[in-house]
């Protein structure tokens, strides 16, 4: 069974590969502010964390399952497509980009919790088939520690880690030592909740296991190498 995650996320490249899964990536073409902007106007109500995060997964998978469709017809498989964002007190945290908006950010969040809210969706792509698509959100609760200190969230945010995931932290990776408790699918923090793609993969009539370790050799190269249709 091939797979394509719309993404060029390391981590949830990483994640999949964990799980025996190694995936064409392809980065979607979604101008995320945009798209949400224009939704929030034509609802005239800003979304929920949920609903925000639900929305640019589908978008991001259906954008790359369209391109395989007309460029790759043959493609037999799942589209995943996934987005994250972090609330804090009401508040959405997406990601800070500069050194002294994640510096800022760990200064306010150390001690507290929070909470991590992915989307996911998946696209089933099968030739003289039509598309069917299933999604799902998973949250999971983040704690961290309280007796962080500023030269600890100097030397962090120096490494560059924080500047570009959603809620400036991983738990993965050089970040995991500042978080104290995860309560929920660990994996959700890191990008995606495996079990709730797992249902979804299933609920779209194929078998988690029979993506393990696949392999594409009519594309001539690695799945694990990101490319852009």
């Amino acid at each position: 069974m091939r797979v394509c995650l719309a993404s060029t996320s390391p981590a949830r490249l990483m994640l999949l590969g964990q799980f025996g899964i190694r995936p064409l990536t392809i980065a979607p073409d979604v101008d995320e502010e945009a798209l949400i902007a224009a939704v929030e106007a034509a609802e005239q109500r800003a979304l929920a964390p949920d609903e925000h995060v639900l929305l640019l997964a589908r978008r991001k998978a259906a954008d790359v399952a369209a391109r395989l469709r007309d460029d790759i017809p043959g493609f037999d498989g799942i589209v995943i497509g996934g987005d994250s964002m972090f609330e804090l007190d009401g508040e959405v945290l997406g990601k800070p980009y500069t050194p002294e908006s994640a510096a800022a950010r760990w200064r306010a969040m150390r001690g507290r919790s929070g909470v991590l809210h992915s989307g996911h969706a998946v696209v089933r792509i099968e030739p003289g088939e039509a598309p069917r698509e299933v999604h799902a959100t998973a949250a999971a609760s983040v704690s961290f520690v309280d007796d962080v200190t500023d030269a600890e969230i100097d030397a962090y945010v120096a490494s560059g880690e924080p500047l570009h995931v959603a809620g400036a932290f991983t738990v993965d990776s050089l970040g995991g030592a500042f978080i104290e408790r995860v309560e929920g699918d660990p994996s959700t923090v890191v990008g995606m909740s495996v079990s709730t793609l797992r249902r979804l993969v299933r609920e779209v009539g194929v078998e988690w296991t029979a993506l393990w370790h696949t392999s594409d050799p009519s594309l001539g190269r690695s799945e694990t190498d990101p490319v852009t249709l």
